[in-house]
């Protein structure tokens, strides 16, 4: 097999190996509200219960479902273990000092894409903050993937920010915002969701394999040239981007609400629909308007990420547009990657006649595993 075709091999191997991975990536989110006195902060904790199960354990009888008595019984150790795994320290006038945590109460809350546990405490700091300093270690352990999304709030003022494994300690300035920090780590945060999102990945290569052919005579044979090609990428691409564009923009300012397990389900399915219309080609024209329609869909699971942070003002604006341009470039990397590999081939009689159909049966295989899963929520 030459080089290019084992590559390509390599980028559906390394997305069919993130079949269990496709689901919501696992994010908490937290906030934290200074005061009048500005000593202390007042604290919320979200925590998915999916995500305290696999660390803690709080599924007593494990039949699958958390109810309220089994969380309440767990109250105690999930307090303990979520706080252990925050450091909160108040900066004034080059003075440090450790802000000592208080739980205060838990409850439940539902979010888009399930239940969490919403944990209350304050931050009790004996300095008037100027900056506050964060180290967040909660799941790391246990899912190096994982994510915490903050919100600090002083005065009328108000930040954001994403806590990362490979980044988990802040310093923010609760005097003045650093708007092209926040915009950046947003934009890194969107990057690292389209990479981490296999079935977007999916979806998107089931748009780009026929990109480079075309089908003819009951097979496909290559494309006449690769400005063809390029323009026809183009056209796909694009339309994928305005469709998600739009709907996360509006599902993060809350003008649209689907259920998260209708979501995930329909990306699912489009995935699925994508891979059949390579084996069996159905829709050989305008497929950009196909990319159109089932982007829409794609930007609501996209959107799910923002949604239950509670943004506002120019933080709600820095993280739609941070966020949205890191997965474009997210998404124009995997294009640059692919359409050159696929253009050198596109003449072998391999990719036109094993590699498209190959890979378009594998990715319909995971959809459809993925479509089961999320419409019966059997954790397939």
């Amino acid at each position: 097999m030459s080089r290019p075709l084992r590559i390509l091999a390599g980028m559906l191997l390394l997305c069919a190996a993130g079949i269990g991975q496709a689901h919501k990536l696992s994010d908490s989110y937290l906030s934290l509200r200074q005061d009048g006195t500005g000593t202390t902060f007042a604290g919320q904790w979200d925590i998915a219960l999916r995500d305290l199960d696999y660390a803690i354990g709080i599924d007593s009888n494990h039949d699958g479902e958390i109810t309220w008595g089994e969380l309440r019984a767990s109250q105690q150790r999930v307090m303990g273990y979520a706080l252990e795994r925050l450091r909160v320290e108040s900066i004034a006038r080059g003075d440090r000092e450790a802000c000592p945590l208080r739980p205060q109460q838990m409850l439940v809350d539902e979010h888009v894409d399930g239940h969490y546990a919403v944990l209350r405490f304050t931050a009790d700091c004996r300095l008037r903050a100027s900056q506050l300093a964060l180290h967040y270690a909660l799941l790391f352990d246990v899912d190096p993937t994982h994510r915490g999304l903050l919100q600090i709030t002083s005065g009328h003022l108000s930040q954001a920010a994403v806590l990362p494994r490979e980044a988990p300690t802040i310093a923010v300035n609760l005097d003045s915002p650093q708007r092209w920090q926040q915009l950046a780590e947003f934009v890194t945060e969107g990057v690292w969701h389209i990479w981490k999102g296999f079935d977007h990945i999916l979806f998107l290569l089931t748009l780009l394999f026929p990109a480079v052919i075309v089908y003819r005579h009951g097979h496909w044979e290559a494309r006449g040239s690769w400005r063809a090609s390029a323009f026809d990428v183009l056209k796909v691409v694009t339309a994928f981007t305005v469709a998600h564009s739009l709907t996360l923009s509006l599902a993060v300012l809350g003008l649209v609400h689907v259920p998260s397990r209708i979501v995930e389900s329909t990306i699912a399915a489009t995935v699925l629909l994508g891979a059949l219309n390579n084996l069996v080609p159905v829709v050989l024209e305008r497929r950009w308007l196909v990319a159109f329609a089932f982007g829409l869909v794609h930007g609501l699971g996209f959107a799910s990420v923002l949604a239950d942070l509670g943004l506002h003002g120019a933080n709600l604006a820095l993280a739609l547009v941070g966020f949205n341009a890191g997965v474009e470039v997210g998404q124009f990397a995997i294009v640059m990657v692919f359409l050159p590999l696929a253009v050198l081939l596109r003449d072998t009689v391999f990719y036109q006649r094993v590699f498209v159909p190959v890979g378009s049966g594998v990715i319909g295989m995971i959809a459809a595993v993925w479509l089961i899963s999320r419409a019966t929520g059997y954790p397939g």
